[in-house]
């Protein structure tokens, strides 16, 4: 009974190999993100709250240079939400991973690499959120990733390497306004389709 369980496991390993995505190409891609960014700092009370996390989503482009390892640049526009007792903190950007991949076995690979982000619009219910320091910042993405096909899923994970704060203005006094640490830091799980 073993071995035909190991026969039959080793059996779908092969067909599933056969099928996998292989060598460079290009698609699209999209999907749901579950994010939280950095802590809302209240000047007043000097205390700091940590986000709720919510689920934003995300779509884009990618391509893929080479076939066991591979070179794979994204451009990715990506909306994230978190919430705090001020409000819901709205992030849109356009995210740029530069990532390196290893198909590790079959339709199996893992991947990792810097991911370039320019920051498009914040938004945090009535409040007034000033420019963040930052537009541009750099993170990291990291993961796996089966490809079937031309169809291919990952999950990843992204966090901003440094802070990254805006200030928020609550009732229209800019004394002493609060700040909010724009940093991402998310789960991401994408369904990408190869065009060639």
């Amino acid at each position: 009974m073993k071995s035909v369980c190991l026969f039959l496991v080793f059996s779908l390993f092969i067909t599933t190999a056969i099928f996998s995505q292989s060598g460079s190409g290009y698609g699209v891609k999209g999907g749901l993100n579950y994010n939280g960014n950095g802590d809302y700092f209240k000047t007043i009370s000097n205390t700091a709250e940590n986000p709720d996390r919510n689920i934003g989503y995300h779509i884009g482009v990618f391509g893929k240079i080479g076939a066991k390892l591979y070179f794979r640049p994204e451009l990715v526009y990506t909306s994230t939400k978190s919430d705090y007792t001020a409000g819901t903190f709205e992030l849109k950007k356009l995210d740029s991973p530069l990532l390196i991949g290893l198909n590790i076995i079959g339709p199996l690979s893992v991947f990792a690499g810097p991911s370039l982000q320019y920051i498009i619009d914040t938004n945090l219910g009535d409040a007034t959120v000033s420019d963040v320091e930052n537009n541009f910042s750099i993170g990291v993405n990291f993961g796996i990733g089966v490809n079937l096909n031309k169809l291919g899923l990952d999950l990843r994970y992204e966090r901003g390497f440094s802070q990254n704060e805006a200030n928020i203005i609550l009732n229209n006094t800019n004394v002493n306004p609060d700040r909010l640490d724009s940093r991402p830091d998310q789960l991401i799980l994408s369904l990408s389709y190869n065009f060639k």
